[in-house]
C-alpha cells in the first residue's frame, strides 16, 4: 500500500475512503526517524513531498470542486494521526488545512474555483501574518504600496509555520492608507525569503520562523485572495478550527507518549531498587503512571472528536445558510474553548508522567522523551487556557461574547 501511495496518482481516483484507508501507511512512513530528526533539527522536506501524493492534503476539498469531500472530523483525525508520528509535520500543515477549510465553506466562491485545482494537484499553502517587536500583538508594519499597475510588498513576518514547505504563501499588510490588506503569492517569488530560524524550545520542525519581504512584486489579482466570500460566521468558525488544529497536534503527541511509555516499560525499563516487582511492567506505580497516561490520551481524543463534530455542524450551517447559523457556530466555539481548558493540562501531565515509568535512563538524550513535554508546552502558549477559561466564565456569568464574535485566534 505504501509503495502505491508513493506513486503520483490522479486525484479523481482517490476517494475519501481510499485516502483514509492509506492513513496508517502514511503515518508509519512519517514516523520513521522522527525522534532523530527532531534531535538533529533537520527539516523533513522529503516528508512534505511525500504527503503531496497521498490525498491527505486535499481530503477536505468538496466534491463539487472535484475533491473527495472529507469532513472536518476526518481532517482533524488526520492531524492527530500525523502528530503521533511527527508533531512538527502535523503542526506545519495548520495553514494549509485552514486554506482547505476556506474552500469548503465557500465552494462556489471565486477563490475556491481558482485554487481547488492547485490543491488537487498537490500544492501546499502556507504563510505568515504575525510580527514580533511591535508595541502590541497583532500590529502590522508590513506595507503594500502601489507602483503603476502592480504593487510592492515589504516587511518582516514571524511564526511562518509551514511556509518553508509551501508552494503558495499569504501575508497580511497595511496599504498606503493604513488599511489592512493581504496577498497570496508563489512562495518562491523574488523578494520572498522564508527562513529556518525558529528558536522555540518545542515544535522545532514546524518551521515557524521568519520571512523577509523585500520589495516583492504583487499583481492586482493576488490581493485579498483569502478575504473573498468571507463572512463573520466563517471567520468565527475558522478561528475555532485553527485553535482545534493545535489541540489535535497535542492529542497526537500524547498518543506518542502512550506508545513510548508502553514500549519503554515492556522492553527497556528496570524496576526500582526497592520495588516489590522484579520487572518494571509488574511495578504497581509504573502501572499507575501508564494507566493515567492512557486515560489522559483517551479523554483528550474524546474532547477533540466532540469539538470536531460540532465544527462539522458549524460548517454545514454556514454553507447551507441555516437560520440558526449563529447558535450553531457559537456552540462549536464554546465546545472548542471548553476542550482547550482541559487538553493542555492533561497533556502536560501525561508528558511529565512518562518519566515516572523509569529511572535515570528515561532521561537519556537518545530517547528524546523530553520533546513531548517541550512540544506540548510550546503549543499551549499559542492559545492560553487561562484566556479560554476567562471568556467561558464571562459568557456564562455575564453573557459577554465579544471574544467569540470577533473570532480571535493566536
Amino acid at each position: 500500500m505504501l509503495n502505491e501511495l508513493l506513486q503520483p496518482s490522479a486525484p479523481a481516483r482517490l476517494t475519501r475512503e481510499d485516502i483514509l484507508a492509506g492513513l496508517p501507511a502514511v503515518v508509519a512512513k512519517v514516523a520513521e526517524g522522527s525522534a532523530e530528526r527532531e534531535l538533529a533539527g533537520r527539516l523533513p522536506h522529503e516528508i512534505f513531498q511525500f504527503l503531496r501524493t497521498t490525498g491527505l492534503t486535499w481530503l477536505r476539498v468538496p466534491e463539487s470542486l472535484g475533491g473527495p469531500g472529507g469532513s472536518l472530523s476526518d481532517q482533524v483525525e488526520v492531524t492527530c494521526a500525523l502528530a503521533a508520528a511527527d508533531s512538527g509535520v502535523a503542526h506545519a500543515l495548520r495553514g494549509h488545512f485552514g486554506f482547505l477549510e476556506s474552500l469548503a465553506l465557500d465552494p462556489e466562491g471565486e477563490t475556491s474555483r481558482r485554487f481547488a485545482p492547485e490543491v488537487l494537484a498537490g500544492k501546499l499553502f502556507g504563510g505568515a501574518h504575525m510580527e514580533i517587536g511591535t508595541p502590541r500583538p497583532n500590529m502590522i508594519r508590513t506595507t503594500l504600496r502601489k507602483e503603476g499597475d502592480h504593487y510592492r510588498l515589504s516587511g518582516e513576518k514571524y511564526y511562518a509555520t509551514g511556509a518553508i514547505y509551501a508552494d503558495y504563501a499569504s501575508f497580511s499588510a497595511v496599504d498606503e492608507e493604513g488599511k489592512p490588506t493581504g496577498v497570496m503569492v508563489p512562495a518562491n517569488r523574488d523578494g520572498v525569503e522564508i527562513r529556518d530560524d525558529w528558536d522555540g524550545m518545542g515544535q522545532r520542525l514546524s518551521a515557524s520562523g521568519s520571512v523577509h519581504l523585500d520589495d516583492v512584486r504583487i499583481e492586482a489579482s493576488e490581493l485579498n485572495v483569502l478575504r473573498t466570500g468571507g463572512t463573520p460566521y466563517a471567520r468565527r468558525h475558522n478561528a475555532s478550527r485553527a485553535q482545534l488544529h493545535l489541540m489535535a497536534v497535542i492529542a497526537g503527541i500524547v498518543r506518542n507518549v502512550v506508545s513510548d511509555a508502553v514500549s519503554y516499560v515492556q522492553d527497556q525499563a528496570r524496576s526500582a531498587k526497592h520495588s516489590a516487582s522484579e520487572t518494571a511492567r509488574g511495578d504497581h506505580f509504573v502501572q499507575l503512571a501508564v494507566g493515567e497516561i492512557i486515560a489522559a490520551s483517551h479523554t483528550i481524543d474524546t474532547l477533540i472528536a466532540e469539538t470536531a463534530r460540532r465544527l462539522d455542524e458549524s460548517a454545514v450551517a454556514i454553507v447551507s445558510g441555516a437560520t440558526d447559523v449563529d447558535a450553531v457556530v457559537l456552540a462549536a466555539q464554546l465546545a472548542n474553548s471548553k476542550g482547550q481548558v482541559m487538553i493542555g493540562r492533561l497533556a502536560l501531565q501525561a508528558a511529565q508522567q512518562l518519566f515516572d515509568t523509569g529511572g535515570g535512563s528515561a532521561t537519556s538524550r537518545k530517547r528524546n522523551f523530553d520533546r513531548h513535554w517541550r512540544n506540548v508546552r510550546t503549543l499551549c502558549n499559542h492559545n492560553p487556557a487561562s484566556l479560554r477559561g476567562r471568556v467561558l466564565g464571562d459568557f456564562y456569568l455575564n453573557g459577554v461574547r465579544d471574544d467569540f464574535d470577533e473570532g480571535r485566534v493566536f
